[in-house]
């Protein structure tokens, strides 16, 4: 499997990893359609897992090549990797306030009560949406990074990257379509905002493949201001909404998500 996965054009490769995670989201917000509320144990473990996996990724499959290209090329080899990482963190941290920012309560056609209700629905929907974004970009520069310029093993690695991100977006899809339920919203409409939030993992993962192939010189870049967004993800948003009832079962599924990829990106 791995095998002929590694013999496709990287885009593609790309655009097949990020449908499967896209795929994931869809099939946690369809979730709608058979239940009210799930396990909140069940999704906390997953998130805390999915958190693991990302932060581990973010270092071997994207900060650590970065670093290597970077040694290759300069003396400073820590420069464009440290500036990539940080870019990637502001952009989400910039992406949280201008969300943060956004008001409806002055939406002609609804009250109060409404407009709270949809002010609240659409900021879930547009958060899930904002860091799916990086989440894409990530998986699309490891496997065009992996085709470019580094080994096989890198493949192995952006693979897992990707089961990692749709561990994650598991519980992401029903987190953003449960609650829309709840709010009143029929379960199409809610099943269809949860799967939305997904699909810009496709687009994204197709620019981040298309960019680190045709663009040799942004590569160490693309992949530190990737790790960068990813940690910033998961220190924002992952592991806060993991840890608000269950912590200890997060911290637990962080570790185990965290060791679960380290051991599988060293060993293969």
């Amino acid at each position: 499997m791995i095998n002929w996965i590694n013999h496709l054009n990287p885009v593609l490769q790309a655009l097949l990893a990020t449908t499967f995670t896209y795929g994931v989201t869809a099939l946690g917000a369809a979730l709608v359609f058979c239940f009210k509320q799930v396990n909140r144990k069940i999704l906390d473990s997953m998130l805390g897992f999915g958190a693991g996996v990302m932060i581990a990724a973010s270092f071997w499959s994207l900060l650590a090549p970065a670093i290597t290209l970077c040694e290759q090329r300069s003396n400073h080899a820590w420069l464009i990797p440290a500036v990539g990482f940080f870019v990637g963190g502001v952009f989400i941290i910039l992406g949280d306030r201008l969300l943060n920012r956004c008001s409806f309560k002055d939406i002609a056609g609804f009250e109060h009560h409404n407009a709270q209700s949809l002010k609240r629905s659409i900021l879930l929907v547009m958060a899930i949406t904002l860091h799916n974004i990086p989440e894409g970009l990530a998986v699309g520069v490891a496997f065009g990074g992996a085709a470019k310029v580094l080994t096989g093993s890198e493949s192995v690695g952006a693979i897992l990257l990707a089961i990692g991100i749709g561990l994650q977006n598991f519980p992401e899809g029903a987190t953003v379509s449960l609650p829309l339920r709840r709010e009143g919203y029929s379960r199409g409409k809610s099943f269809f905002y949860g799967q939305l939030s997904g699909m810009v993992e496709p687009i994204a993962g197709v620019i981040g493949a298309i960019a680190a192939v045709t663009i040799e010189g942004i590569l160490p870049f693309l992949l530190a201001f990737s790790a960068g967004a990813m940690i910033a993800v998961c220190a924002s948003e992952l592991i806060p909404e993991a840890s608000k009832t269950n912590k200890n079962l997060a911290t637990l599924g962080l570790t185990f998500g965290f060791i679960t990829m380290m051991v599988l990106d060293v060993a293969l």
